[in-house]
């Protein structure tokens, strides 16, 4: 029996490529809405934030510092833990590629935070993700990282700035890699972890650290 296709059909047919860009528009258009702080503005690259839980105070705790190494046999480099209550130390943000100054969502970009008043670490204060700690199990974000230069060699450089409810949360998930490069590349969250002495590192988690940025 020959096949017959109603107007409907037909007509979803000819719209549904029309329908699919339309789709795809969408996405590309809300994975490139800027990051706003507090008071609703877009996060610049040139100005300093306050990285800070989204529920403040108690077991929300304060914002980001740095703070001696995981490594019980070394202090540096500096890693990125959580204050108690203080706002810690502000951050700049650096995406790949620079829209007019403005920071945005689901961005490959390199964090810095700013430099201590005093430390005896040389190491720079660009976040890197730590190589896996068999002790604990876990990803520890570091410093000592290198600021641009997408590539191979700089992948645990690359964070990003992702929606989370109301809020935002940071991820690990870098697409630096060049068309020639063969990249292995881990995805994850960026959580909190508390280690035995009561400090709370960041690491990468299956529970995401809710944020939102506070310009200085």
């Amino acid at each position: 029996m020959k096949k017959t296709h109603t107007p409907f059909a037909f007509l979803f047919l000819s719209l549904f490529p029309i329908i699919l860009s339309l789709l795809r528009a969408a996405s590309a258009a809300a994975a490139e809405s800027p990051v706003l702080d507090t008071t609703g503005q877009s996060l610049r690259t040139d100005l300093y934030y306050f990285i800070l839980p989204a529920v403040r105070g108690g077991y929300g705790g304060g914002g980001l510092t740095l703070s001696a190494g995981h490594n019980a046999t070394s202090t540096c480099p500096l890693d990125v833990v959580q204050e108690q209550l203080d706002y810690g130390l502000p951050a700049t943000f650096s995406p790949i590629n620079l829209t007019k100054g403005v920071v945005r969502v689901s961005t490959d970009l390199n964090i810095v935070s700013s430099p201590r008043a005093y430390s005896v670490c040389v190491e720079s204060n660009v976040w890197r993700l730590d190589s896996f700690d068999e002790s604990t199990g876990k990803y520890f974000v570091t410093t000592g990282g290198v600021k641009g230069n997408p590539s191979r060699r700089t992948l645990r450089n690359w964070f990003k700035i992702e929606r989370y409810e109301d809020f935002y949360k940071l991820a690990f998930c870098p697409n630096v890699c060049g068309v020639a490069e063969m990249c292995k590349v881990l995805c994850k969250d960026v959580g909190v972890y508390v280690d035995r002495i009561g400090t709370r590192r960041l690491v990468l988690s299956d529970v995401p650290f809710k944020v939102m940025f506070k310009k200085v």
